[in-house]
């Protein structure tokens, strides 16, 4: 038998992956699960979007390789839709690089900046591909606390304290998964003013911010951003895409090219039909996101009573597409009260720890199902409680 790599010692198989089959399990034997963790959106895609995936699809021609940096029209709609939601300017020639899903450029990214010496900065709690990707590029992992007490938001005054002489990358994403905390109007000059100040490159992840989120940010609006600064984006969650893959990097024009070196050994281009959709998903109108809110505005409601249900203790004021909660006291961890809930009542719940040590004491719900799954779930939690 051939041995793995080692690089893979490092790193686990992704959480999700484990527990959908275990889910799915249980499915096939006959256990009726609700599954309320992973947040994959369940709605449909604007209908012009597909359409154009259609129309593109039919063309005999739409089939070949495409270029390593997309077609010019689909970093045009970018562009403009940075502008229209961020008020952010960007050269669609150059400060713009579409990605097959942001997920990958999170590798791409450490592995283009990261090697064995250098430390990335990752949130705890964060998403786990920003700590994997950064093992994997062979660099150190250090965490910085997020927390209730703060808003989650970090303390860069405690940070600047500690030894930052090989720190490269500082990993950010507010609106914050998996807490929801929408993060201040201050947070991204803050992080911008840090970054500069230690030579850190700022990466922020913004798949989030149009859910359930009036005012929509981007850390490239802060002055002097593009010298210490990448920003992902993704149109999983505000366009009901994450099947599609469709995602991009925007940042100083050197910064991209030191991506595309990466990124160009590791793809073939995007389909090209595909790019087409994303430009029509780009320039939908805003009541497109009106209309999306709504429905996630209900289904939080219903995931508000499903919590209180449980006497868990949870802020109303989070963004995002899902629902971060305190587990109540009578479980020592959040991983306990989700095998609880999975195992006697059919309902499951993502435990916070899989984030990070501060998310141990946590619980998260997705809100990618309907309200009628979400108040059934409520039935459940609390029957024979």
């Amino acid at each position: 038998m051939i041995q793995a790599a080692k690089r893979l010692e490092s790193v686990s198989e992704y959480y999700f992956a484990g527990k959908l089959r275990e889910i799915a399990q249980m499915q096939r034997e006959g256990r009726p699960v609700l599954n309320l963790g992973i947040g994959s959106p369940d709605l449909p895609p604007h209908p012009a979007v597909t359409e154009a995936l259609q129309t593109g699809a039919a063309n005999p021609g739409a089939h070949g390789y495409q270029s390593y940096t997309g077609i010019p029209a689909l970093r045009t709609a970018w562009a403009g839709w940075y502008e229209r939601h961020y008020g952010v300017a960007l050269n669609p020639d150059n400060e713009i690089l579409p990605l097959i899903g942001s997920k990958e450029g999170i590798l791409h990214i450490a592995m283009a900046f990261l090697e064995p010496g250098d430390v990335a900065l990752v949130p705890n709690p964060g998403y786990p591909t920003y700590q994997a990707a950064t093992l994997l590029a062979g660099a150190e992992v250090r965490h910085y606390d997020l927390t209730v007490d703060s808003d989650w938001l970090p303390d860069l005054d405690e940070l600047g304290k500690s030894d930052l002489s090989r720190v490269k990358i500082m990993w950010v994403n507010y609106p914050h998964m998996p807490t929801g905390a929408p993060g201040s109007a201050s947070v991204f000059p803050q992080l911008v003013d840090f970054g500069k100040q230690h030579n850190i490159m700022i990466v922020n992840d913004n798949p989030y911010s149009f859910i359930l989120n009036e005012h929509p940010r981007s850390i490239l609006a802060a002055n002097g951003a593009m010298e210490t600064a990448l920003e992902l984006n993704s149109l999983s969650k505000s366009h009901n895409m994450a099947g599609w893959r469709v995602g991009m990097v925007a940042g100083h024009p050197d910064h991209l090219k030191a991506v595309l070196r990466f990124k160009s050994n590791m793809d073939s281009g995007q389909f090209l039909p595909v790019q087409l959709a994303a430009i029509q998903a780009l320039d939908l109108p805003a009541d497109w996101y009106t209309g999306l809110n709504a429905t996630y505005a209900s289904r939080q409601k219903a995931a508000f009573a499903l919590l209180e249900g449980l006497d868990c203790r949870f802020d109303k004021a989070q963004q995002g597409m899902f629902v971060w909660a305190a587990a109540p006291a009578q479980y020592n961890t959040a991983f306990e009260m989700s095998d609880a809930l999975l195992y006697q009542k059919n309902v499951f719940l993502t435990p916070g720890g899989i984030f990070g040590s501060n998310g141990e004491k946590f619980i998260r719900i997705s809100l990618c199902s309907p309200v009628a799954v979400l108040e059934e779930a409520g039935r459940r939690v609390i029957s024979d409680k």
